[in-house]
């Protein structure tokens, strides 16, 4: 399993150059900070209110890393104990306690749940363990609770060879970038469920 090589700090914005904690162990692999500058070089270097979906969210890196460049609100989903204290840890250090809302809760249920609270989001990280394949799948679901912004992005994290658009059938491929043995998919959701504009 690919696993983050240098150390890691949010990039830009705000909390610039702060120094986030890694989940000990081999079992999750962070986005580097090359990785994530590139990624947000990409969808916009800067946000402006936006609300953002970390799903896995790890250590939550890459959602501090959109709240620092301006998003609005984050909400963090990470099922595994050790990842969410990381995480605490991380979001106290960047002083975004208010902005962050963290579920401890697989991520099929947080997003029922999500749905339930009527909230929308404009930028969905969706990195799941690589084995589990089917849970980009997740992005569809989402799409279908309405809990998707239209023109929103959706930003998968993968093994290169995967073939991701045919996981996400609603979305449209932007692009995908290549970084080694892994691979980051840009998607665009042009019109949302319940939608009446062409």
């Amino acid at each position: 399993m690919w696993k983050g090589g240098s150390s890691l700090r949010i990039v830009a914005g705000t909390r610039k150059s702060i120094p986030l904690k890694a989940i000990p162990g081999d079992g999750t692999r962070p986005t580097t900070d090359k990785v994530k500058e590139s990624l947000f070089n990409i969808i916009g270097p800067y946000f402006d209110g936006e609300r953002v979906l970390d799903l896995f969210a790890g250590s939550g890196g890459l959602g501090l890393e959109a709240l620092s460049r301006g998003a609005k609100e984050a909400v963090f989903v990470e099922k595994n104990g050790k990842a969410i204290q990381v995480l605490k840890e991380n979001v106290e250090k960047a002083k975004f306690i208010e902005e962050a809302v963290i579920l401890k809760e697989d991520a099929k249920k947080a997003v029922e749940r999500l749905a339930e609270e009527n909230r929308v989001f404009d930028l969905v990280f969706l990195d799941p363990p690589y084995a589990q394949t089917k849970l980009y799948s997740l992005a569809e679901r989402l799409l279908e609770l309405q809990l998707i912004a239209t023109d929103a992005f959706i930003i998968c994290e993968h093994e290169k060879h995967l073939a991701i658009s045919d996981l996400l059938p609603s979305f449209t491929h932007v692009r995908t970038e290549i970084y080694g043995s892994l691979a980051i998919s840009l998607f665009e959701c042009k019109e949302t469920k319940g939608d009446t504009t062409s």
